[in-house]
């Protein structure tokens, strides 16, 4: 549906090394597989709105953008009037106990943009979120999902994400992420939720779907780039956890946050066709 609006955009990318040393110390046998997206399955060269409009291509292309659809707003207004609006949104579903809100930004733009045309907003939103957030995907992702896919491995995604996220992998891998072997009973994006990452909220639904498949927490491995979001979250809630140290444009430590200080992944790796060696023959 937005492939040939995204593909235009598309800027190869290439992972900038990193001095984290690879290790596996599994504590059980791993026998399912959920990804964060984000920085792990996919590089992701800003994602900043705050500063995308101080890039002169990146404010030339969102000026443009601005002129196809006839909105009358500068790159920088665009920007202040959606900082000011996500803020709104997550301080109202603050207010509703949400620990950690995620916004639905194409209703977000449909309120910046003062239109009622879900239709346009949502291929505005992704014209602009592939203007501001260039991703490319990671060495041998395509590859390494074939071989999971293979061996029968279950996998899901819990990332904060968009309604867009899933049509990313349609563009880099030519096909939606169910097709690439991705349970949608374990695929959990912040979007469709309301939470984001790193509250526990995502994992805990993922939880919850596991004895249906014939799993426990353990038998789970979580890899993601950050230690706090991804490391962290999934380490409370019982899965076995992977950190991806494979691009150090993504590569989040926290080395001083309280919560990653003493905290240790029971994986490292650089790349993403390490996984396979971890599966059982």
């Amino acid at each position: 549906m937005f492939k040939d609006i995204m593909a235009p955009y598309v800027t190869v990318l290439e992972p900038l090394p990193t001095l984290v040393k690879p290790e596996i110390n599994l504590k059980s046998p791993v026998r399912a597989i959920i990804f964060d997206v984000y920085g792990t399955l996919f590089m992701s060269a800003s994602g900043d709105i705050s500063i995308a409009h101080k890039n002169s291509q990146v404010s030339a292309q969102l000026e443009a953008l601005l002129e196809k659809y006839e909105i009358s707003l500068s790159p920088a207004q665009l920007s202040d009037l959606l900082f000011h609006a996500i803020e709104s949104d997550h301080a109202a579903k603050k207010n509703t106990g949400i620990d950690f809100p995620e916004v639905e930004i194409d209703g977000i733009l449909m309120q910046v943009l003062q239109t009622v045309d879900t239709a346009t907003a949502r291929r505005f939103s992704v014209e602009y979120e592939m203007i501001i957030n260039p991703v490319y995907p990671m060495p041998n992702l395509v590859e390494t999902l074939k071989i999971l896919k293979n061996k029968n491995i279950p996998m899901g995604i819990i990332s904060n994400a968009q309604f867009f996220t899933p049509h990313v992998f349609d563009l880099f891998c030519n096909d939606f992420p169910e097709k690439l072997g991705f349970d949608p009973d374990l695929t959990f994006y912040s979007y469709e939720y309301g939470y984001a990452k790193p509250s526990v909220f995502l994992f805990e639904q993922a939880v919850r779907q596991l004895p249906k498949k014939g799993l426990n927490p353990v038998d789970v491995l979580y890899v993601g780039n950050d230690m706090l979001n991804d490391i962290y979250t999934a380490h409370t809630i019982g899965f076995q956890t992977c950190l991806f140290a494979g691009d150090s444009r993504s590569l989040r430590l926290r080395e001083n946050d309280p919560k990653c200080v003493s905290l240790k992944p029971d994986a490292i790796i650089k790349e993403l066709n390490q996984l396979t060696d971890m599966i059982p023959s």
